[in-house]
């Protein structure tokens, strides 16, 4: 078994992005209207969805996203455990656009300049010796992307911040569902791609503590700063999260303390050692809370850190403060062995992991216009649905043999022993077609932990899905 030095150090060294840069920058057209015709569908509900009136009406007018293409550095080549292979590089977007919202009772909006920056990883898998080689690419920021956006003169209200800190709020949480880690953007190249050799379960957990701080405004008389941030002595919590995953885990309060001391530990599910933990110190007030800093960390620089433990200098308004939290980690990997999901519920525990993969429906019966298929999964208090489908006609899926290739998760805090079936249904719409239930004691007998079938739910109907547990075990 690989030393936990050797597991984050692990890599397949640099390489070229000039060959993908040439690729995307000949592909760039297609990229703008394929792009500009998702941005349009997804955005506009979520407009309606997600901002108050009257900024809930807006629409796009105009999407012209420019000839300038994303260009790619700093590429670097992994083998990952199902036998693909996983880039990690960085991408950089400074595009000259042509973008134009309107609304009701809102001046136009107009968006001329973006600026987008983040690390990529992109995975391909499976590899195979039938052409196209390549069966799928799952793409994902490793942690929410840098965003900005330059409005014409004729949008001066936006830049006054509400219609931007809007119009952004929406944008972020969109790429932040499709696209952030633990999210992957499924891209099949092989049409009859297998769901089940493309997903990739998430690596481990990190278990945090955020030990203490210290210099939360007493010796700062020199920083400005914290002058103005801090006017007595403060009552400070510690909001912590994976990679901008909301909501976010919250220490207990320490009142009336310069330097406080919790000793809190949480754990996450890590998908990417180089998710960013961030952290948010807030002076607790009865009005609102006042800001004292940010600072944030890998995972593997914490892992990699002298005794795992590190001392973070918090910043605001990206600005160095004399303010420091001082954090631990440790490390432990999912493997195919349930033993460690044993003990009593912790919820500031992950023991293991069950998770349900929903990769397609076969031979669903009914009038194709009419049918609006789904999967939804049960286990005890936990329950999730995929996204309802509908026939498009001239659409390239084939409703009545659907794919959904979605995964749950569920964090395991203690045992196993004595829970109930994992329960799949196929569902029309509203209304439940059949349905299988699935003991834990057939997924526990199945090699490595993992059932992969297609389940009969009644009737010839075909539901193809997965189960998969995983334990933890540390490592050092």
């Amino acid at each position: 078994m690989a030393s936990l030095v050797e597991t984050l150090t692990a890599s397949g060294g640099p390489e070229s992005a000039g060959f993908l840069n040439d690729l995307v920058g000949h592909l760039w057209p297609n990229i703008c209207v394929a792009g500009g015709a998702m941005i349009k569908q997804i955005a506009e509900p979520m407009f309606a969805q997600m901002l108050p009136a009257p900024l809930n009406t807006l629409h796009f007018v105009k999407i012209d996203l420019g000839v300038t293409p994303m260009k790619l550095s700093n590429v670097d080549v992994h083998k990952v455990d199902n036998g693909g292979i996983k880039l990690d590089l960085d991408v950089n977007w400074d595009g000259n656009c042509d973008i134009e919202m309107d609304g009701k009772m809102i001046p136009k909006v107009g968006v001329e300049h973006v600026k987008l920056s983040g690390r990529l990883s992109i995975l391909l898998c499976p590899i195979t010796n039938v052409i196209p080689l390549i069966g799928a690419a799952q793409v994902s920021f490793i942690n929410p992307p840098y965003l900005k956006f330059d409005y014409t003169d004729g949008a001066d209200v936006a830049n006054l911040g509400l219609i931007d800190s809007c119009i952004r709020k929406v944008v972020q949480s969109i790429i932040a569902g499709m696209a952030v880690l633990p999210n992957r953007f499924l891209v099949k190249l092989d049409p009859f791609n297998d769901y089940f050799k493309t997903y990739q379960l998430p690596v481990g957990v990190v278990r945090l503590t955020i030990e203490s701080g210290s210099n939360f405004g007493e010796e700062l008389k020199s920083k400005n700063i914290f002058k103005k941030l801090v006017h007595d002595v403060p009552d400070c919590y510690v909001t912590t999260s994976l990679s901008g995953e909301t909501p976010g885990w919250k220490t207990a309060t320490v009142k009336n303390n310069h330097h406080p001391e919790w000793n809190e530990t949480r754990d996450f599910i890590v998908s990417d050692h180089e998710q960013l933990l961030e952290l948010e110190v807030k002076d607790s007030d009865t009005a609102s809370d006042d800001d004292i800093g940010l600072a944030s960390i890998s995972v593997k620089n914490l892992l990699l850190s002298h005794g795992q433990k590190q001392g973070l200098t918090l910043k605001h308004k990206g600005e160095e403060t004399a303010g420091k939290v001082t954090v631990s980690g440790k490390y432990y990997q999912f493997i195919p062995d349930a033993s460690s999901i044993t003990g009593a519920e912790n919820p500031a525990e992950i023991k293991g992991l069950l998770a349900v993969l929903v990769a397609a429906v076969k031979n669903l019966q009914g009038a194709r216009q009419q049918l609006k298929p789904s999967v939804a999964v049960t286990w005890g208090a936990h329950k999730f649905q995929t996204a309802i489908k509908a026939d498009v006609p001239g659409g390239a899926e084939d409703i009545q043999n659907p794919h959904f290739d979605n995964t749950f998760r569920i964090p395991l805090s203690g045992s196993i022993e004595g829970a109930g079936p994992v329960r799949i249904a196929l569902m029309d719409d509203k209304d439940e077609i059949g349905a299988v239930e699935i003991p834990l004691e057939e997924v526990l007998a199945a090699e490595n932990l993992t059932l992969l079938k297609e389940f009969d739910v009644g009737g010839g109907q075909i539901v193809k899905a997965g189960i998969v547990l995983r334990g933890t075990r540390q490592i050092e």
